[in-house]
């Protein structure tokens, strides 16, 4: 066993990675926050209804928890090829290695998708009630953008690390869809 082959889940990844897991830890990054500021034309919405996503954004003094996995050596060319297939479909995200602190207190370096803020699709700027619309209607090849949303708020929860402006942003889309 090698201390490699380590992403960074802290959206979808987390809730449906698309691949075995031989351990999984809770894990903090510092410097960046999970935001909804991608705008999603593929899997949560489309050219003409673009949906939104998670993605990490650099913020100084920033935090995100969330899920470092690891995978085994003998699967992790075939993982690792599949991931960058489905999270740099336009390339809005950059691939980095990112420093992450186990709930262990291990520090580990695992890959992450971060978002690049020059890219068309960054959607940074974008208040909640904003975001709670596009997410309420959107809908990709992936299915609805507000189910996204639910999953990872839940998840977050049941992990212990619940994440106060996505539930109220849960919140506000479940309003909206009566």
């Amino acid at each position: 066993m090698t201390d490699n082959n380590w992403l960074f889940a802290y959206g979808s990844l987390m809730w449906d990675p698309g691949f075995e897991v031989v351990e999984q830890e809770i894990a903090t990054l510092h410097g960046f926050h999970r935001s909804f500021c991608m705008l999603s034309t593929h899997y949560r919405g489309t050219e003409d209804c673009p949906g939104l996503v998670l993605a990490l954004d650099e913020a100084m003094g920033g935090q995100c928890s969330g899920v470092a996995l690891r995978v085994a050596d003998d699967l992790w060319p075939g993982v690792i090829s599949a991931v960058r297939d489905r999270e740099l479909v336009s390339y809005a995200y950059r691939e980095a290695q990112l420093p992450l602190r186990l709930a262990s207190g291990r520090e580990i370096n695992a890959i992450g998708y971060v978002m690049r803020r020059e890219h068309p699709q960054y959607a940074g700027q974008l208040d909640a009630a904003s975001q709670a619309r596009m997410i309420a209607v959107a809908s990709g090849s992936r299915g609805l953008n507000r189910e996204y949303l639910y999953n990872t708020a839940s998840h977050l929860a049941e992990m212990g690390l619940p994440d106060a402006d996505l539930e109220a942003l849960a919140g506000e889309v479940r309003r909206i869809c009566g």
